[in-house]
């Protein structure tokens, strides 16, 4: 059973990042590269290392994801 787990997240990883590099909308993006570091902080705690599992989910999924949404929003949709 644990087999299948990891294989069905490494699948998932692997999804995630075709995902984010085939992806135009970059808001889109943002949330797949977030869903791409929570399955890392799964993966990470399956495996039995949650302090590296809490970092991926605080500094992934957290503020790499605020970081990316605040850039896209100051960037995007300007005219002058």
């Amino acid at each position: 059973m644990s087999e299948i787990f990891d294989v069905v997240l490494i699948a998932l990883l692997i999804a995630c990042s075709v995902a984010v590099v085939r992806l135009k909308d970059l808001l889109a993006a943002t949330v797949v590269f977030s869903t791409y570091s929570l399955t890392m902080c799964l993966l990470w705690l399956h495996r039995g290392a949650p302090d590296v599992a809490m970092t991926e989910a605080a500094v992934g999924a957290g503020i790499t994801t605020v970081l990316f949404l605040i850039t896209i929003g100051r960037t995007t949709g300007r005219e002058r």
